[in-house]
């Protein structure tokens, strides 16, 4: 159930507007303003509409629940994860559409070759079509569903290729590519615990696993074991400005939560793995990408570490908020960090703002103080098309 909360002074705008068009004797509802590159902010119980560059609260949109965050793929839309499915939210117009993909556990978003992919947990199914199709209504779609429902993620290629996780409600171990015609051309299941997705320059998709990395590059499966025993790669960012994927990387298997100290790097042209310390720890959703393929990770120091990834050294450190602590529970909020273009947005559930930092100048630039405590943060990007 969704609603949207309007300040008393927009009401007061909305109703003199509309008097005076009855005035004129005009039928036709005043036109609402358009946010500029919105981004979306969830918090408990709704979701909030911040103009992308001055971070103003453009809206205030009520829903239930906890729900997820991410691009639709075109500058306008964002999908919104509920507990019924994935929801298509118009961000720039401020309203919910009746754009619905229903199914149990809504899981993964992917973007990739103009294409957005949605992985559906309770099912299986996985739902494919054109993002900019949104415009216009419902899109046309793609679909499959894999042998097993599970937690799990596909990415399409340019080419018409699928890429889908293999896996049951109690074990995950592996990938496999299926053609345009969705026969199966490769497969492997050298990848316990298969845990998200990137995609890089060359095409490559890597996938994580709790014992490195599998890498889809030009019609072969290539694993890439890690340097302990247990190296879990549950999260990545990729990038079509480098061919090197940034993934997270856990060595603690018996950790009831294991604060990460270092990160992970994929080169999938040679299948490597290097590791960089950063001298603190992060989280899940601490992982971004420049728009020069730079490594971003925002640290529980404050700070958003950045790294070369061919270098694998990290250039310099941007401090943004002070020192926090990642909470037990993966729901509740925690600074996050969402990079589109040059401009980099960090939220500071502490408190309760959100600041845009110019990556190039390297400082904050803007920030805005929210009535509510700022969960996940997504926004619209667009691939071209």
């Amino acid at each position: 159930m969704h609603t949207r909360a309007r300040s008393s002074a927009a009401l007061t705008g909305l109703l003199a507007a509309a008097v005076a068009l009855s005035g004129c004797g005009s039928d036709d509802t005043p036109a609402r303003p358009e946010i500029a590159d919105p981004l979306a902010v969830t918090y408990d119980g709704g979701i909030y509409l911040l103009d992308g560059q001055t971070l103003t609260v453009a809206d205030d949109l009520k829903i239930e629940g906890f729900n997820r965050l991410n691009p639709a793929g075109n500058d306008t839309h964002v999908m919104v994860s509920t507990k019924d499915g994935f929801q298509v939210l118009d961000a720039v117009h401020a309203e919910f559409t009746d754009i619905t993909f229903p199914g149990a556990k809504p899981g993964h978003v992917v973007r990739h070759a103009d294409r957005t992919v949605l992985f559906t947990d309770g099912t299986g199914e996985v739902t494919i079509f054109d993002p900019h199709d949104l415009e216009h209504g419902k899109p046309k779609t793609d679909t499959y569903t894999t042998a097993a429902p599970h937690h799990g993620v596909a990415v399409e290629l340019s080419n018409g290729q699928l890429v889908i996780t293999l896996g049951t409600e109690e074990k995950r171990t592996g990938i496999a590519v299926l053609d345009k015609d969705r026969k199966e051309i490769a497969r492997n299941e050298d990848c316990p615990g298969v845990h998200g997705e990137s995609t890089v320059a060359g095409e490559a998709v890597v996938i994580g696993c709790q014992t490195g990395a599998l890498i889809y590059r030009d019609g072969v499966i290539t694993k890439v074991t890690s340097p302990t025993p247990y190296g879990r790669i549950g999260n990545q960012a990729g990038t079509d400005a480098s061919p090197i994927a940034l993934g997270d990387y856990k060595q603690d298997k018996d950790a009831e939560l294991e604060r990460p100290q270092q990160i992970s790097l994929i080169d999938t042209r040679d299948a490597s793995l290097r590791l960089v310390p950063l001298g603190t720890s992060y989280t899940f959703r601490s992982l971004a990408r420049g728009p020069q393929g730079e490594a971003l990770i925002l640290g529980t120091d404050g700070r958003i570490h950045v790294i070369d990834p061919v270098a694998g050294t990290v250039t310099r450190t941007l401090p943004v908020i002070g020192a926090w602590e990642e909470p037990l529970e993966w729901q509740q909020p925690r600074p996050a960090i969402f990079a589109r273009g040059s401009d980099v947005y960090v939220t500071d559930p502490t408190s309760k703002q959100i600041h845009r930092i110019d990556l190039a100048a390297g400082k904050i630039a803007t920030t805005v103080t929210l009535d509510g405590t700022p969960n996940e943060i997504s926004g619209v990007v667009a691939d071209a098309h």
